[in-house]
């Protein structure tokens, strides 16, 4: 394996170190891995859930609450149909439990059996002669042009609520909110489905529970600048800055009614920092007959958030954390917008405390899931989602997923990111590939505990068929990816059989990109129909082949990673020919894993001791685009070597001496280079490897991970 360590300047490590409060370790690692904007790494450092983004930031999220609203006062009845995977059914059972709790009359559906992805022509004319009039995606939605067509000549109107990438025609839905819509202001495009689904949830509590909701209000600063005053006003509507306006003033210049000032705040709501410096400043702007209505709310502020009592905004700013994270330099205006906004949270969070029972305050929990289960990135608003979501789930399990961790004995003790995306997402993940999606979705709804641990069980079987049937088609697909390799220059492999079971045609694809490191296609030959899902390698988008062959697709959609198609058979020599011209136009962003590892860091062994777990937790959570940390350390010596593994010991467990400490450590599919002589016992040795933590009766310890090693020279 190739070792690369990327060379960084001295000086961006230190000027990240400084501005942002962290360790030059740290500081490195950050940089290395291209986080170098204050923006980005607010989110390694920083665990606020008010850092998330304004839910009313992603385009038609206002007219989607009044919608949803409107339904509700006028008794409609509402369907919210998701798609069947782990991460559709979790935003399913958020948006409609939420509703539900709202009052509104809803039912959902998913996929089930041997229906295709995304919502059918069947759900919308069911729906219709039950006289629904609403329905809302959830995960899906944004390629349905035809069933959207549909449902809006039966007078429905549809809301989607989708992360997919929208292709160039547009489905004709009264709402779409998508982070990946063109053009879109949304700051972060790689939510979820059941993260959109959650952003959705979020809007409504906020239009539930806070009397700011789609209140039009001003906040105005003064400030002196040279012989004049600027005075500066922002508009805000569900804590959106819609409009701001700067006006610079000589005292005694000009009247009032010159400005654009009375235009522009006539009729609204006016906060202010401090009233009498304010009025004070108007009255030697225009005279002491200008009065302003204006209300100061600082004390208000100040007791959500004590540490900006009694301060002036310029001091607030020297202290305020969004302010250091900001790549901008932030006016006394910015600070203030940015408190009210902080206040405001806060007394959102309060309230819906107080609304919820203990029980019910469990909703990122879900969002944590889709977000892992889809391979979500792990960065910006995403961190605080899953961390959030983890930590919520170990002490208050939701119920529904309260059984699920009983059955697979993960109650009661630590878990990651890694045991969720390979304990808990495939169980549940298990019910649609075995075509009884319904079957999960019912857990999340049920509300009979003897029920719900019946269906957990369930489940838990369903994924040891599926586990069996993978094996099974693995076999199938093995050798014919290796004969595809040759066929499409190494760059693409395609797999296709009617012994492929459509259930596990994405866990076949997903393999083959694991064993031979390109993007990969696994087909379901049915009768009529063919069905394929795709998975990524080395930052290919897969969107990008599909759109390639979209004219021959019923239907088709997914993101840069994973996509999914289905298409008549008689165009299935089309495809393929097709398929075949592709390879030319495949350009890999990165090397093969096989060939290249990348280091964050070189540890020497005074850093080898216990005390390395905290750089550890400021990444965590981890997860794509956020691999663990890779660390390099040198002449460090074999103490003791023990081969395991069953039924042949293919597997080193061994103890490293680094320095003061030594380290247990696991070497995987190794053992073969010690019987060759490659290294052996009391060799010293360089390593890269990974740092983990186990659990035992409470108490963790590190361990190192080898992912390579060699003799020291």
């Amino acid at each position: 394996m190739n070792w690369q360590k990327k060379d960084i300047p001295p000086e961006l490590v230190k000027e990240i170190s400084s501005k942002y409060g962290c360790d030059l370790l740290t500081a490195s690692i950050l940089a290395r891995r291209g986080y170098t904007s204050g923006g980005a790494i607010r989110y390694f450092l920083e665990d606020d859930i008010t850092s998330l983004h304004n839910p009313f930031a992603l385009d038609g999220m206002e007219d989607a609450v009044e919608r949803i609203l409107a339904a509700k006062d006028e008794g409609e009845k509402v369907l919210v149909f998701g798609d069947g995977d782990v991460d559709g059914i979790t935003g399913t059972a958020l948006l409609a439990g939420f509703m539900e709790s709202m009052g509104i009359d809803v039912t959902w559906r998913i996929p089930t059996g041997d229906e295709a992805y995304g919502l059918s022509m069947d759900a919308v004319e069911d729906f219709a002669a039950k006289d629904g009039t609403l329905i809302i995606t959830v995960d899906c939605g944004i390629s349905q042009f035809t069933e959207i067509k549909r449902a809006n000549e039966l007078y429905i109107d549809v809301i989607v609520t989708d992360h997919h990438e929208p292709q160039e025609e547009l489905p004709p839905a009264l709402v779409i909110l998508n982070p990946k819509m063109k053009d879109s202001s949304y700051p972060f495009r790689d939510l979820s489905g059941c993260g959109v689904a959650y952003k959705l949830v979020c809007a409504l509590r906020y239009a539930q529970t806070s009397e700011l909701y789609n209140q039009q209000i001003c906040l105005l600063n003064t400030r002196p600048a040279n012989d004049s005053w600027i005075i500066e006003i922002a508009k805000m509507r569900n804590l959106m800055i819609t409009r701001t306006l700067t006006e610079t003033i000589v005292p005694g210049m000009v009247s009032i009614t010159n400005t654009r000032l009375p235009a522009f705040l006539e009729g609204q709501q006016i906060f202010v920092w401090d009233a009498q410096l304010c009025k004070q400043t108007f009255a030697s702007l225009f005279g002491k007959g200008v009065e302003i209505g204006m209300l100061d709310i600082s004390s208000q502020i100040g007791k959500e958030i004590p540490q900006a009592s009694g301060l002036s905004l310029l001091r607030i700013k020297e202290l305020s954390k969004i302010a250091k994270y900001s790549d901008k330099e932030l006016t006394e205006l910015d600070v203030f917008a940015n408190l009210f906004t902080s206040y405001a949270k806060l007394r959102e969070n309060r309230a819906e405390k107080n609304a919820l029972s203990k029980e019910e305050n469990t909703d990122i929990q879900l969002a944590a899931l889709g977000t892992l289960a889809d391979i979500m990135p792990i960065i910006d608003e995403n961190r605080i989602i899953v961390r959030r979501g983890l930590e919520s789930l170990k002490k208050n399990p939701r119920h529904g997923l309260l059984q699920l961790l009983q059955k697979l004995d993960l109650t009661g003790r630590h878990f990651d990111t890694k045991d969720i995306s390979w304990k808990l997402c495939p169980v549940i993940n298990a019910a649609r590939r075995m075509d009884s999606a319904q079957t999960a979705a019912e857990l999340f709804f049920e509300k009979n505990p003897a029920k719900r641990d019946k269906l957990a069980a369930e489940l838990v079987s369903m994924n040891e068929k599926r586990k069996s049937l993978e094996e099974d088609t693995w076999v199938i697909a093995e050798p014919l990816a290796y004969k595809s390799l040759k066929e499409f220059d190494e760059k693409l492999a395609i797999v296709y059989s009617e012994k492929i079971n459509k259930g596990v045609a994405g866990l076949v694809a997903q393999r083959i990109v694991r064993t031979f490191n390109v993007p990969a296609i696994a087909v379901s030959l049915g009768e009529e129909i063919y069905t394929g899902s795709l998975r990524s390698a080395r930052g290919y988008n897969i969107c990008s082949l599909l759109e390639q062959c979209s004219d021959l697709f019923l239907d088709f959609g997914g993101h840069q990673a994973a996509g999914g198609f289905s298409l008549n058979a008689n165009n299935w020599d089309s495809f393929l020919e097709r398929l075949g011209k592709i390879p030319q136009t495949i350009e890999f962003e990165t090397q093969s894993a096989e060939e290249c590892i990348n280091i964050d860091a070189e540890l020497p062994h005074d850093f080898l001791s216990p005390d390395i777990l905290k750089i550890i937790e400021i990444f965590e959570p981890y997860g794509k685009d956020n691999e663990h940390i890779v660390f390099l350390s040198k002449n460090i010596i074999i103490n003791e070597i023990n081969f395991v593994g069953k039924p042949d010991a293919k597997h080193l467990k061994m103890i490293l001496e680094a320095g003061k400490f030594k380290w247990p450590a696991l070497y995987w599919q190794s053992a073969e280079r010690v019987h060759n002589k490659e290294f052996g016992l009391n060799d010293k040795v360089d390593i890269v490897y990974n740092i983990t933590r186990e659990y035992y009766k409470g108490k963790q310890t590190p361990r190192m991970m080898i992912l390579d090693l060699r003799k020291s020279q």
